[in-house]
């Protein structure tokens, strides 16, 4: 993987913002807020991708276009900064799994609805905050403390709570699928905690360029690859979904540089609750007081992980 240079020393960067921080025990707490920062965008992106596809943009054809946009858009941030769109040598084969994870991520989500319903597949999809907790002991070798599984335990009745499961009409496919998506999503978290020498512009530059043969393949196979006229049909939707994905996986990233996946997993148990909330006031949709019930749960579970993460005196990070 050859070095793209863009000008400048890499490590000149005026951009503090992207900065590590300095503090140890800081750097838990600000991965915690960049991670529910972007479970919230996540969780808007996918209301206003319902409303663009209402109005006649097809999923695929944004999946693209949003992949274009980051590649352009790292490619300008690492200009303006100065640095190198250079991945670490010893980080090559973690960004390689890191990228292919992510484009499986999205590839096994959106063709599970294709066979059973969107919140069968929604439920099975948000068990990876689990899948991360349980896999944590045996690859990040922590132990699994009690009051972390007690949180992920329920931030999981939250979830499914909220989405409320339908059990008619499935199919092994879209199960697998579903539960597939869980296990990149999981992949993805842990392998983005690993890559943390490769500077961040660069780690997203990267990370797109593994994606987007996917997406085009996709695109291709689907017929649904078409030309950039059709994101104007809705054009404030498509603006929200494109942005809310595009800072939302910046932000990932940055936590994902900060904290553990499994700290991390948990402040994501929140994106279907801001999802729940945003159909509410965009699309018009209604919530049951189990519903509710089910948010409040997620909730708890957020800001209890918020809490036990930042009595820590050391950052919740893999150590090799």
């Amino acid at each position: 993987m050859e070095a793209l240079a863009i000008g400048g020393d890499p490590r000149e960067r005026w951009c503090p913002f992207l900065e590590q921080p300095m503090s140890k025990t800081a750097l838990p707490f600000n991965g915690l807020l960049f991670a529910l920062g972007s479970a919230g965008l996540y969780g808007l992106n996918i209301v206003y991708a319902r409303v663009a596809a209402l109005a006649g943009v097809n999923g695929p054809a944004i999946v693209v276009y949003r992949v274009l946009l980051m590649l352009g858009l790292t490619v300008g941030a690492a200009y303006l900064m100065r640095r190198h769109l250079k991945a670490e040598r010893e980080e090559w084969r973690t960004l390689a799994l890191l990228g292919i994870a992510t484009a499986f991520v999205g590839l096994c989500y959106i063709s599970s609805v294709a066979f059973i319903p969107v919140t069968m597949a929604t439920v099975i999809f948000y068990a990876y905050p689990t899948m991360i907790v349980l896999a944590t002991p045996f690859v990040d070798k922590t132990p699994l403390t009690p009051s972390l599984a007690g949180v992920v335990v329920i931030s999981l009745i939250g979830v499914v709570l909220v989405v409320g499961p339908v059990f008619e009409g499935l199919d092994w496919r879209g199960l697998a699928l579903a539960a597939g998506a869980g296990v990149a999503t999981a992949t993805q978290f842990f392998a983005a905690a690993r890559c943390r020498k490769t500077d961040p512009v660069a780690k997203v530059f990267w990370v797109h360029l593994i994606v987007l043969p996917t997406a085009l393949l996709v695109g291709a196979l689907t017929g649904q690859l078409e030309s950039p006229a059709i994101l104007a049909i809705a054009p404030f939707a498509v603006f929200m979904t494109i942005g809310g994905y595009v800072i939302g996986f910046i932000f990932q990233m940055l936590a994902l540089a900060r904290i553990s996946a499994a700290a991390a997993g948990i402040a994501y148990c929140i994106e279907p609750v801001v999802s729940a909330l945003a159909s509410v006031m965009v699309l018009g949709e209604r919530l049951s007081s189990l519903q509710i019930g089910g948010g409040v749960l997620v909730l708890f579970a957020v800001v209890t992980n918020v809490y036990l993460e930042s009595r820590r005196s050391t950052p919740l990070v893999p150590t090799d």
